[in-house]
């Protein structure tokens, strides 16, 4: 499922992330990448620094909490610690498969979902956009700054060349409570029509069919 999540940062937020990274040290984006990846990659990446990285990490974990889209739609088990990515004239990132796998230190996880926070406003850079390989054909995002994009991390995608301005943007990755794409889609949509009909007619008993179905889904298909 490809899902754009308009507005997930808003502008304070967006203002506080623009000011720290402009203080912190990016370097090379192949330090992060697989040995299969970094033959195609060249970005630069915010410096892995704990200390450093915990006041933006903050900001981006808070606004996936509270983000109902999110929650409902990726159902997060384990959420990664993004990395800030920035692009300059005549840098991208080829087409790639990200890691089933990641995490060097601590726990591992598998990355079931993607996803791209862009930061800065689209108008400011030239190329850049993220191209995502779907049964349907390749679909481009280049969205507005605090929105993101979640999408398999099983797809073929790429970042294309940046020719004009800078690029930069915060990735991450998502080990989902529902491994299954197909069955995390159909929860999404069904998760949809029982929160209007909770709203419209809580009484009605279809409601209540409709609530305890979700429910027991989740509970069939949801590993712990």
């Amino acid at each position: 499922m490809l899902l754009t999540i308009p507005g997930l940062l808003g502008q304070a937020q967006l203002n506080k992330l623009h000011q720290v990274l402009a203080e912190l040290p990016f370097v090379d984006g192949k330090l992060t990448a697989g040995f299969a990846a970094a033959r195609v990659k060249n970005n630069l990446e915010m410096q892995a620094d704990p200390a450093r990285m915990k006041l933006p990490v903050r900001i981006l974990t808070a606004s996936l909490g509270h983000n109902e889209t999110f929650r409902f739609a990726v159902l997060p088990h384990r959420v990664a610690d993004p990395i800030f990515a920035r692009y300059r004239p005549g840098m991208s990132y080829g087409e790639h498969v990200d890691d089933p796998i990641m995490g060097s230190t601590g726990l591992r996880f598998r990355t079931d979902v993607a996803m791209t926070i862009f930061l800065n406003r689209p108008e400011t850079y030239a190329g850049g956009e993220l191209a995502v390989e779907t049964p349907f054909g390749e679909q481009r995002f280049k969205l507005p700054a605090g929105d993101a994009v979640i999408y398999p991390a099983s797809s073929l995608h790429q970042v294309t060349p940046v020719t004009r301005g800078e690029r930069l943007v915060a990735v991450t990755w998502v080990q989902s409570y529902v491994h299954d794409p197909a069955q995390r889609e159909l929860l999404y949509e069904l998760n949809l029509t029982r929160e209007k009909l909770l709203r419209e007619a809580p009484q009605e008993k279809t409601t209540g069919y409709l609530n305890r179905s979700y429910a027991n889904l989740l509970r069939m298909w949801a590993q712990v």
